[in-house]
Parts: C-alpha cells; sequence; structure tokens
C-alpha cells in the first residue's frame, strides 16, 4: 500500500497540477500555504482522515476563523484528489451565511476617488481607474494590450473560460494616449521597469503606498477590492445579478452575491427603514 507521506517532493508535483488546472496566482499560494502547514503538523508522520480532523481541530484551538479553516481544508481536498488519496479529507466548518461584510474591508465610492486623486498621473492612475472602471481581476490586466484598447473591447481568458471587457470611453481614451507617450505600438500596455507585465506583488504594494498618501485605510486598498467596488456600484445601478456574474466571470451567482454585500451599517440602515419599532 502507497504511503501517504506529504513530502517535498510532491509539493512540487501539486504546484505543477495547480498550474494546469489554470488555478490563479493567488489560489496556488493559499492551496501551497495551507498544505505546507499540514505537513508541519504531521511532522513525518502518514496523512490520514483521523490525521486531518485532528490538525482541523487544532487551528480551531488556535484561534483560526472558520472561513480560513475551511479555505485550509479546501487547499487539502485539492491535494488528495490529485493523489487519489480516499479517505483523507475532513468536512468543513458548517456556517451560516453573512448577510454583510465588516465596514473595515469595503471600500467606499467616495475613497476610491480619493485614491484617484492622489495616485500619480499616467500608469498610477490609469491602473486604479482600470481596475476600479471594469471589475477584472488583477490576472487579466495583461490582456491589456494596445490591439485591444483599440478595438474597445478586451478578450481575457481566466480559468478555461473566455470573456469579454467592454472599456468605457473615456478609459479607453486615456489608455491609448498613455501607450501613445510610452511609445508603446503593441503588446501589454501595463509594463514593469523591465519591460515585463506589471506582477501583482508590485500592483499590491503600488496600491498600499497610493492608499497611505490618500489617506484611506491599508485594509480596504487592494487590487480586489477594486473588483468588489466595481460589483457594488454596477448592480446598485442595473439590479441584475446575472449580468453582473457574467461580466465578473463567475460560474456561480453565489459568488457574485457575496461581492455585492453591503456593510453593517447599510444593513442597519435598511431594518431601520422598516420602522417596526413603536
Amino acid at each position: 500500500m502507497e504511503k501517504r507521506y506529504v513530502a517535498a517532493q510532491l509539493m512540487e508535483r501539486f504546484e505543477a497540477y495547480l498550474i494546469a488546472e489554470e488555478r490563479s496566482a493567488a489560489t496556488r499560494e493559499n492551496y501551497l500555504r495551507g498544505v505546507r502547514m499540514y505537513a508541519a503538523f504531521l511532522d513525518g508522520r502518514e496523512a490520514s482522515g483521523e490525521e486531518t480532523r485532528l490538525f482541523k481541530e487544532r487551528l480551531r484551538e488556535r484561534g483560526y476563523a472558520a472561513g480560513s479553516v475551511n479555505t485550509v481544508l479546501a487547499s487539502l481536498a485539492a491535494l488528495f484528489r490529485f493523489l487519489g488519496w480516499d479517505g483523507c479529507g475532513a468536512k468543513r466548518l458548517r456556517t451560516q451565511k453573512r448577510t454583510f461584510c465588516p465596514e473595515e474591508r469595503v471600500l467606499s465610492k467616495k475613497e476610491y476617488e480619493r485614491l484617484v486623486r492622489a495616485a500619480s498621473p499616467g500608469r498610477e492612475r490609469l491602473l486604479v481607474e482600470t481596475l476600479g472602471s471594469t471589475g477584472i481581476r488583477v490576472s487579466e490586466l495583461r490582456w491589456f494590450t494596445v490591439e485591444a484598447v483599440r478595438r474597445g473591447e478586451v478578450e481575457v481568458t481566466c480559468k478555461a473560460k473566455t470573456r469579454q471587457i467592454l472599456l468605457p470611453g473615456k478609459l479607453r481614451k486615456s489608455l491609448l494616449a498613455f501607450a501613445q507617450r510610452q511609445g508603446l505600438t503593441t503588446g501589454p500596455i501595463f509594463l514593469g521597469k523591465n519591460g515585463q507585465p506589471l506582477s501583482r506583488g508590485s500592483i499590491w504594494a503600488s496600491m498600499k503606498r497610493l492608499a497611505k498618501r490618500a489617506g484611506v485605510a491599508l485594509t480596504k486598498v487592494f487590487p480586489h477590492n477594486l473588483r468588489k467596488l466595481f460589483a457594488r456600484m454596477f448592480y446598485a445601478l442595473e439590479r441584475d445579478i446575472g449580468k453582473l456574474a457574467d461580466l465578473l466571470g463567475h460560474s456561480s451567482i453565489d459568488t457574485t452575491r457575496i461581492y455585492i454585500m453591503t456593510t453593517g451599517a447599510e444593513h442597519r440602515r435598511a431594518i431601520d427603514r422598516l420602522n417596526l419599532i413603536l
């Protein structure tokens, strides 16, 4: 019978599998982190369903939130599925869906506008406006080429799905003007100093610096939060969650619902408007 050890060589194979499955860089990072935590817990012991259940309890004892525990368990489920190790998984924690999200994580339109005004003219400002006005994933930024922007329509491929992104007229004009100033006639528009497409890490670091200049909480400023802002703004205007799911490239509307959750304060105001307290 095959010995079920989580070794370094196995990690390399698992990462190659995730890449072949077209998992995003962020997902791969999260999954690999979860597996490393499990390997450290095992400390040379074989993987098993009992060990995984004990690992789950250990995470809870250490104060990990239910969502974080479930993320780690999802990474292990992917690993065991890849290896064909039946019986090694553990059930995820049951959680009730939240009806609102923490205010300290929600970027408002006014805060977004402060970011845009505080951004340096040129690439930094265009980066924020592109992410904010299209709702793309940061990994999809590389599809914004001079040729695509000229057409006014960007075709992005992510997670084995292809969709079209229509560009706002003002954004298209600004991107083309920027490309012309940079001497770009073909290929990706957002490039780093090395001439390669901007990396996720450099974009993240740039946005954190911008947040400090704009006086916006660091917990609110990261690329994916601009995507969520786009989702909330679009839904408030159109009230069409199906269309929004298509725009965001979501396979499930349940995922889209998470993106359009209001804050606790907004939720409380809506309840107050019911006027059920005499």
